[in-house]
């Protein structure tokens, strides 16, 4: 496999934990330190009234935007910001910390690379901490960071930082989570932010921002499972150019692995088999391209291909079936109950689904599972049996992040009621596909 790299490569993370941990206020000196807010920000933070006692101005304002935000001093809905630095772009989600808004960290959370848990040093540990610890599990966010903030209200006591690494310790080995990374911080002061704190002379670890800087993603990406989910047939219409009146192009993000000129594709689920004869992208034609890249595929042979169908490397073909096996989230206060019918949004397409059943609500505080269960209400996770009007083409989310999440949303109001995480194809969902190459 050729080396893949980016000059500057992106990593969308996000932070969460329990109320008044400090989420915010890290996010906002993130951003103050690393010189990544424009001017007029800056004065606008300084203009306002929200200054402490101390004469510091209030960070969280960054993110907090909303009023409600301001008076309780709580984030409740999630607040997106962007930066960069010589070394990588930034994407952060600040998603809020109370239990009844567990949908929105998980929505703040369903693109993240990697998660920042916080915990206030002075109280180690909590429910929270360990729920929002799972829900990245569940989500396969591959990196999670646990930045103990608030270090300068206990001394700085490296014992007290041991302590809490060794209460996470218990229970991470129940976690699919492989890279986790512990930082004593002050978001307060930003000790450990984005400079290394003459405070902590007995940590050797990077710095907050450095950690992001270099912590390794590449990888994260499935780049061994070829999959296009159509978007777009590509037929430009310029009477000037007559280059491009037989042009026919395929057009969407690759959701997993490398295509390269010349490989064989098949296209599903009409099953038909081509060879790919160029890749386009608006800066030229490429020999090779590689998830998440979003490209212009040109196959040898005229298909009849619309958007949703999905190509894929003739070798390696993914599950289809209707019906489908999933964990899911719901976010409609009216609670989920077996038979109702909804929208199901998987990649590029959009097909009538209901739900069949409910296997059983997932313990986020224990992973354990609860039988028995009627319904779910509202920020509960469980997993349930769902029949689609007809076949989705996918894959387990554990192997791919892209093909095995959907949206459930509600046809009257086409209010998004659930997020869903699809679990891997049984052998009765992989059909022997005929191929029909020309």
């Amino acid at each position: 496999m050729p080396a893949i790299s980016h000059p500057i490569d992106l990593l969308r993370f996000n932070t969460c934990g329990s109320v008044d941990d400090g989420k915010s206020t890290l996010i906002g000196r993130l951003l103050y330190d690393s010189k990544s807010l424009m001017e007029d920000q800056i004065e606008a933070l300084e203009r306002s009234a929200d200054i402490t006692g101390g004469g510091q101005i209030n960070l969280a304002n960054l993110t907090d935007g909303l009023r409600a935000e301001r008076e309780q001093g709580i984030t409740i809905d999630v607040a997106y910001r962007y930066f960069a630095t010589p070394h990588r772009k930034f994407i952060i989600a600040d998603t809020p910390g109370h239990v009844q808004y567990t949908r929105n960290m998980v929505t703040g959370a369903s693109t993240a690379n990697l998660s920042i848990i916080l915990v206030d040093a002075r109280q180690g540990v909590i429910e929270q901490s360990r729920r929002h610890s799972i829900i990245a599990s569940l989500l396969r966010i591959p990196h999670l960071v646990v930045a103990i903030n608030k270090m300068d209200l206990v001394d700085w006591s490296e014992e007290r930082f041991l302590e809490i690494k060794e209460q996470f310790d218990e229970f991470l080995p129940r976690l699919d989570i492989k890279d986790v990374q512990f930082i004593p911080v002050s978001a307060l002061n930003g000790d450990n932010i984005v400079s290394h704190s003459t405070n902590t002379p007995w940590y050797n670890g990077p710095t907050l921002l450095g950690h992001l800087e270099t912590v390794h993603i590449a990888s994260d990406w499935n780049l061994s499972n070829f999959r296009m989910p159509v978007q777009w047939v590509n037929r430009p219409n310029n009477p000037t150019d007559h280059t491009l009146h037989d042009f026919r192009g395929l057009s969407g993000q690759i959701s997993g692995g490398i295509v390269k000129v010349g490989q064989k594709v098949t296209v599903l689920p009409s099953g038909f088999s081509s060879t790919v004869k160029q890749i386009w992208t608006l800066d030229g034609p490429l020999e090779e391209a590689f998830s998440p890249q979003s490209v212009t595929l040109v196959l040898e042979h005229d298909l009849d291909i619309s958007r949703g169908d999905v190509i894929v490397d003739s070798e390696d073909l993914p599950g289809a079936s209707s019906e489908l096996h999933a964990k899911i989230c719901w976010m409609n206060p009216r609670p989920l109950t077996p038979g109702k019918q909804y929208l199901l949004k998987h990649t590029t397409q959009t097909v009538k689904a209901a739900v069949t059943s409910i296997d059983h609500r997932i313990n986020i505080s224990t992973l354990d599972k609860e039988d028995g269960i009627a319904e779910l209400a509202m920020n509960d996770l469980g997993e349930i049996r769902l029949r689609t009007a007809k076949p989705l083409i996918y894959d387990g989310y554990a192997s791919n992040r892209l093909t095995g999440s959907f949206i459930l949303i509600e046809p009257g109001t086409n209010a998004t009621v659930a997020a869903g995480m699809l679990l891997p194809p049984t052998e009765i969902a992989r059909p022997e596909y005929k191929d029909f190459a020309i």
